[in-house]
């Protein structure tokens, strides 16, 4: 299995080590990742200027590791397009330090990334974990985004999605087994905080605790927090089917 492998909280991340750690087994890894913290980039692609890709050390024995410049989106594309000499088969990101879940998922650049390969037909993942500690333990989450990709490659479910994968900050023995599961709804209700810095300029902080809205069991958020790993599919196709017939039904002229 030849796994591209990337994350948007940069190449140096403990996530993404400990998932390329637990990669191994299931094939060659390359490791394709941005240079620094690029959280919350979604899907935005870098145009007003060049991207620069290096070679680093990296702590365990992948094929290559390399940093680049850009977003998460930015470097599965040319990963794909010009770094790898053949496809990957499968583009796994993460793993994520926090939750990807419910709303949030649009935001992520963990997600993104995932869903780069995706448009490409490539069977992705993207791998979270339910904690922002900065000494959080990754060792949990990599050894079940293995297991989840080991079971999806050899059932051989259709690529052209993301299978977006959560997974509780607990120990092993703790993790009551996997769902599937839909994305669930929360809502932040953010606040922005009127600052001012030392020199007396005005700036804003976004503030902000989630509620959850669905508190339905398959919804992923409720999963996890019930202490299961939540798997979800997600699809690139976001037309609203049902609207549309709908608006076509209705006859809308103009």
């Amino acid at each position: 299995m030849r796994i591209l492998l990337c994350n948007d909280d940069g190449i140096n991340a403990s996530g993404i080590v400990a998932l390329a750690s637990s990669l191994l087994r299931l094939g060659n890894v390359t490791v394709v990742a941005p240079d620094g913290e690029r959280s919350a980039a979604s899907n935005s692609l870098t145009l007003s200027h060049p991207l620069r890709v290096k070679e680093v050390p990296f702590p365990v024995k992948v094929d290559r590791a390399l940093a680049i410049s850009g977003t998460p989106a930015d470097c599965v594309k040319i990963a794909i397009a010009n770094l790898m000499e053949e496809r990957p088969d499968v583009v796994v990101s993460g793993i994520n330090r926090g939750p990807n879940m419910c709303v949030d998922i649009f935001y992520s650049g963990t997600v993104a990334a995932a869903f780069e390969g995706a448009f490409k037909g490539i069977l992705s993942l993207s791998v979270s974990l339910d904690s922002y500690n900065s000494d959080a333990d990754y060792s949990v989450a990599a050894e079940w985004a293995a297991k989840c990709l080991e079971r999806l490659y050899e059932a051989a479910v259709p690529a052209a999605n993301v299978y977006n994968i959560n997974v509780p900050a607990l120990p092993a023995d703790e993790i009551k087994g996997l769902k599937f599961t839909r994305a669930g709804r929360i809502d932040y209700r953010e606040i922005y905080d009127h600052r001012r810095d030392p020199n007396g300029r005005s700036y804003y902080w976004i503030q902000g605790n989630p509620e959850i809205i669905d508190k339905s069991p398959e919804c992923d958020v409720v999963a996890v927090k019930d202490g299961y790993v939540s798997l979800t599919p997600l699809q690139p196709e976001l037309t609203n089917f049902a609207c549309l017939k709908i608006l076509s039904e209705k006859k809308l002229a103009i």
